[in-house]
């Protein structure tokens, strides 16, 4: 089966029904949501001393992200499918699925047009809280069945912001979706994130090939430059002499997470603490693996909201996920979601500051 054309939103189309949405809570923290792509387009959150910083890369409004010369997945909900599928082809129900090639011979975030790239349904809205929809419809961008998704974004008084997905279907799908904000929490615009000081609660990773595609080992970390269980600078070992380092450009790899594979409770992902501004971020996940990237494309032509240009690794991304290319690798956990199941999965990305 070849994946049909898929049709991306307008600018103009964009100007006229895209909208932002404001949360607010007790502490003057805010995040603002666009029905385009479910973006996040920034996080004011507070440092050490109380100043409001933004600390998301993104754009002023929908426009701007269609725009724009390159669309790194700023802040986006990507889907159908997060990361890597190998050559854009699975196989399910006996049948062989082929989806957009849109990231070298490989499938990379749902393709030309995922669910970044499309207008949300807002189903509510509130001070602090929004819930959008989407109906990716049967085989948009290749992926078989009419898959129904909610996106509910939840800014607590205690500075978290809780993503909570859900998704039901009517014909067997891979599902796997993430949220792709750039942090950098010295302030968007601010040099680049290596000084910023990252433990992953991981003790394996998914080493990658020549093509970027999980080769299906669960590598232990220690002793590599892979080795976040205690806290250390980005910079520290990001530019090592190691093939898997050289295959990314730097860390762009899935960490896998210290819980059982098929676990879904909530658990500690990663902790990212910035020295200059004290700003701190926990982040917490039903899913079994979280994607660290540390901003390696980013190239210093993109200029962000307020006028600053995104340096080279002038942000990182916590996506929490399943594994790249799982519709291919049987070993790893199933992205597989069957009708009559619920796909449900939370982020909790929680600010603070010492």
């Amino acid at each position: 089966m070849t994946a049909p054309e898929s049709v991306a939103v307008s600018a103009e189309e964009a100007s006229q029904s895209a909208r932002l949405y404001k949360l607010t809570n007790k502490n003057a923290m805010e995040v603002v949501v666009t029905n385009y792509g479910a973006i996040i387009t920034s996080i004011l959150t507070p440092d050490r001393d109380g100043k409001i910083g933004d600390v998301a890369l993104g754009h002023r409004n929908a426009v701007e992200y269609i725009e724009a010369e390159e669309k790194p997945y700023l802040g986006a909900l990507v889907g159908r499918v997060g990361n890597r599928i190998a050559k854009g082809v699975f196989s399910l129900g006996g049948k062989e699925y082929s989806l957009a090639i849109n990231n070298g011979e490989n499938h990379l975030h749902g393709g030309e047009v995922g669910f970044d790239k499309v207008l949300w349904k807002v189903e509510s809205a509130d001070t602090q809280s929004i819930r959008m929809s989407y109906l990716s419809k049967h085989l948009e961008e290749g992926y078989p069945g009419n898959l129904n998704v909610t996106v509910t974004y939840t800014l607590t008084d205690e500075n978290s912001l809780i993503v909570d997905y859900v998704a039901t279907t009517d014909q067997a799908t891979p599902v796997n979706l993430t949220q792709h904000t750039y942090f950098n929490l010295a302030g968007e615009g601010t040099g680049n994130v290596l000084d910023h000081e990252v433990m992953l609660n991981a003790d394996r990773f998914t080493p990658i090939d020549e093509r970027l595609i999980p080769t299906g080992e669960l590598r232990a970390v220690a002793d590599s430059p892979f080795d976040f269980t205690s806290p250390k600078t980005i910079g520290r070992d990001i530019n090592a002499d190691d093939e898997q380092l050289k295959r990314a450009n730097g860390f762009d790899h899935n960490w896998v997470l210290n819980k059982g594979v098929d676990a879904t409770e909530l658990t500690l992902a990663a902790v990212v603490y910035e020295p200059t501004t004290g700003r701190l971020l926990t982040v917490s996940t039903t899913e079994p693996g979280v994607q660290f990237y540390t901003g390696n494309f980013l190239s210093g032509k993109l200029i962000g909201k307020t006028g600053k240009a995104y340096a080279h690794r002038g942000g990182f991304c916590l996506e929490t996920q399943h594994f790249p290319d799982s519709p291919n690798q049987p070993s790893f956990p199933s992205t597989v979601l069957k009708p009559g199941d619920t796909y449900q999965s939370q982020t909790v990305f929680a600010f603070s500051a010492r």
